[in-house]
């Protein structure tokens, strides 16, 4: 199924929409829960200000993005990625 210049709000539930394709699609205040993405990729996604909770980030990989802000736990990643460079370079 093929969806294009849709501008209102969809709601799927129950649904499984595997390996499905979104491009140049705006998802702005959108709520994810209970779904399972795994094996999805996610390239040049804006995901400012996005909150993620209650999540299995096994495995992730994060690369080539800007993570200014990002917190895990309270915590700002660029001090986190700070303290482990230090600590490899044996400062």
């Amino acid at each position: 199924m093929q969806i294009k210049s849709v501008r209102e709000p969809l709601q799927a539930q129950d649904a499984d929409l595997s390996e499905s394709r979104f491009s140049d699609a705006k998802m702005l205040n959108s709520s994810f829960v209970n779904v399972a993405l795994q094996c999805s990729s996610f390239t040049n996604v804006n995901l400012s200000d996005a909150t993620i909770a209650d999540a299995n980030l096994t495995n992730v990989s994060i690369t080539d993005s800007n993570l200014s802000g990002m917190k895990i736990n309270g915590v700002l990643v660029s001090n986190l990625i700070q303290a482990y460079e230090s600590r490899r370079e044996g400062r």
